[in-house]
């Protein structure tokens, strides 16, 4: 038996990187999956590799952009009608966001990048506890956090603030459902060799990953589902308010896989990071 036999999950940015893996997972485990993402070839894509393990009635999609309620709303009810239940809420979606100086960031950059990773998460947390509060029977609401959530060096500035308030978010809210037995907890991933990290150049960014961590193998999507795996399950029932690391031991390092000051490629250009979602990002070069 599986551990999420019956037990049916949404995750968020599921078409793609930790999300992609950790629907394969869930699959594997017995659960039925909501795969919500604005990438709508990368979800056709997991669809497919489910039809193949004899897996297609047991996953959704839903085009779900997670900084518009109505969205974050409507793949909620998604699972609801299609499966009856919710039991998880991973809050995976993610993107690079903003980056470049603090003196050269657009406010519409910093807007956006909030929207998506920390509107995001509140409104999957709290769509989803309504779910799982009507029904009476707890659940486990999920959410990607990063290192660079812990210190300066893991990423840019907007995406490190992001990261950070939902360890605080995490825990917040973890207080406030324990009494309907729903868990909230976080994961905080180092790089790993996913397409929102490499860029197409999986090769260069292991160089980069390696050249940082301790831990001699760069890690994967893979990683992440299985911590996923573990919080979504009855392995962790007294597990809430926590952020798990997962990163090789970088953070023990010291994190800053992008350099620090001055010496960091992030602040030699400045833009908008739109990851994996299909959009396209931009860069502005700045300085001399």
């Amino acid at each position: 038996m599986g551990r999420l036999d019956g037990r049916v999950a949404v995750i968020t940015g599921g078409a793609n990187g930790i999300g992609r893996d950790t629907a394969l997972r869930f699959l594997d485990e017995g659960a039925r999956v909501v795969i919500a993402d604005l990438n709508v070839p990368g979800a056709e894509a997991v669809l497919t590799v489910a039809a193949e393990k004899g897996q297609r009635d047991a996953v959704r999609f839903v085009r779900t952009d997670v900084a518009r309620e109505g969205d974050v709303e409507a793949m909620v009810r998604c699972a609801v009608d299609a499966f009856g239940r919710l039991d998880c809420v991973f809050n995976n979606a993610g993107i690079g966001g903003a980056f470049g100086p603090i003196t050269e960031t657009r406010v519409d950059e910093w807007d956006y990048t909030l929207a998506v990773l920390l509107r995001g998460v509140f409104l999957g947390m709290k769509h989803g506890a309504r779910a799982m509060k009507a029904q009476g029977q707890g659940g486990s609401i999920i959410s990607t956090s990063s290192i660079a959530g812990f210190a300066s060096g893991g990423g840019a500035h907007c995406y490190s603030a992001a990261k950070a308030a939902i360890i605080n978010l995490t825990r917040t809210v973890a207080v406030e459902l324990a009494p309907h037995r729903i868990r909230v907890n976080a994961i905080a991933p180092g790089p790993l060799l996913t397409d929102l990290f490499h860029k197409g150049n999986p090769a260069a960014a292991e160089r980069t990953i390696l050249g940082k961590q301790p831990w001699p193998d760069a890690g994967r999507g893979t990683d992440v589902a299985g911590v996923a795996l573990f919080l979504a399950s009855s392995d962790a029932g007294f597990v809430t308010g926590e952020t798990i690391v997962v990163d090789g031991g970088l953070l023990a390092r010291g994190p800053a896989i992008f350099g620090a000051g001055a010496d960091s490629p992030l602040l030699k250009a400045a833009g908008l990071d739109k990851g994996s979602t299909g959009e396209p990002s931009e860069v502005r070069r700045i300085g001399p």
